[in-house]
């Protein structure tokens, strides 16, 4: 089963116009499928750069003049390149290929974004457009229950459909947003596989790791710090190796999506905190296989920092997919004040306090210091909130 993604409108834009497409995002987050989708019922040739046949066709390809070498892989109409991060030096050979302006469209997918971005920019500068796609955001998700239908508005899902919306949830909390995942069966036992070494293969294969049993406990204390400000020294007495260790691993972990990080915003340092960082998982079912943690009941001793991870990545997805247009923060005042989400866009400002039920929560620092009022997000309005869309996103 196939399912409608937000990210369509973006890759047929890209695809109408003349420029390289690149595609970055976790492994199994349905890159490959996005595209298979897409390009139905066009010419179209698919070279996956973890199969060797596939890296030599493309490697034998480029030896040739561009026409040539083109013609030996069939003239597609699109060229799509999987994986291809494989080959540090497919953006130069696409670049050439780019510039004779051959009659094909060129995609290149990539499961991390280790060193590609840097040598596309350099070998594709002005010549590319990219998508960074996400596991899937839970209106894309919940597309997928019999009872939803797109004419529901927020208020109508709350009031009339409460307890089923409120049950996917808990699925979703407790399992993430994988495509795979969220039309398995056994959902656990595809999120064990995943959170073991497959998710951060690319990591291991650069050779710049040389422990995956410290990736695997280095994940685990990230994954019961959720919400918290984190010390990479802490973590690094914790795990017995260098603080510059930590920081290499934690830059690793955000360049192949596993995780993302959240600075404090800060226009006054002797008032606010300037330095600590939030560790977010981009999956909260990533996060939960790491602990073997899938209870689906709301009272779950985690529930609070679990529902924090589960809006900010929610937000931080969207963000992704119009192409990162905003800046998203946390906020803490010296004095202790907080807020768990701002999303600064050029000069506009939204503030969002996140708890899992409506109660109580003091806002009046923050507004004071920049006058934006601070929306409460719970578990029973969060469809209302902002931070979950359903229109395509503008680019």
């Amino acid at each position: 089963m196939y399912i409608d993604r937000l990210a369509e409108q973006v890759l047929r834009s890209i695809l109408e116009g003349s420029k390289v497409g690149i595609i970055l995002g976790a492994r199994q987050v349905g890159k490959t499928t996005l595209v298979q989708h897409v390009l139905a019922g066009r010419n179209v040739l698919v070279l996956n750069f973890d199969v060797e046949i596939d890296k030599r066709r493309f490697l034998a390809a480029a030896a040739l003049p561009p026409s040539e070498g083109m013609k030996t892989l069939g003239n597609p109409d699109v060229l799509v390149v999987d994986e291809v991060q494989r080959l540090p030096d497919a953006p130069r050979i696409v670049k050439g290929w780019y510039d004779t302006r051959l009659p094909v469209r060129i995609l290149l997918l990539g499961s991390s974004s280790l060193n590609l971005l840097d040598q596309a920019a350099e070998s594709l500068t002005g010549r590319n457009e990219k998508l960074l796609l996400p596991p899937l955001m839970f209106e894309e998700s919940l597309r997928c229950q019999d009872w939803y239908s797109d004419g529901y508005t927020p208020q109508i899902m709350h009031k009339e459909l409460g307890a089923p919306l409120r049950a996917f949830l808990m699925q979703s909390l407790a399992f993430g947003s994988y495509p795979e995942v969220v039309l398995a069966t056994d959902k656990p036992r595809l999120l064990r596989n995943l959170s073991s070494d497959y998710l951060w293969k690319d990591i291991l294969q650069t050779g710049l790791v040389k422990s995956p049993d410290l990736i695997k406990h280095l994940l685990t204390l990230l994954a019961h710090q959720v919400g918290n400000e984190v010390s990479t020294n802490e973590l690094a007495t914790q795990l017995q190796v260098a603080r510059s260790t930590i920081e290499r691993y934690l830059d690793l972990l955000e360049q192949t999506y596993v995780i993302f990080r959240l600075s404090p915003l800060s226009t006054n340092p002797r008032k606010e905190i300037v330095r600590s960082k939030k560790v977010f998982f981009w999956d909260t079912g990533i996060r939960n296989a790491l602990l073997n943690a899938f209870s689906t009941e709301e009272f779950r001793p985690d529930i609070g920092p679990l529902w924090e991870n589960w809006v900010i990545a929610e937000a931080a997805k969207y963000n992704l997919l119009r192409g990162c247009p905003s800046e998203l923060f946390f906020w803490r005042s010296r004095a202790q004040s907080e807020v768990d989400l701002v999303i600064k866009t050029g000069e506009q400002m939204q503030a969002f306090e996140i708890k899992w039920r409506p109660r109580y929560f003091a806002a009046r620092a923050f507004a004071a210091t920049y006058a934006v009022d601070v929306r409460l997000v719970t578990s029973e309005d969060f469809l209302a909130s902002g931070l979950t869309r359903t229109e395509c996103p503008p680019r």
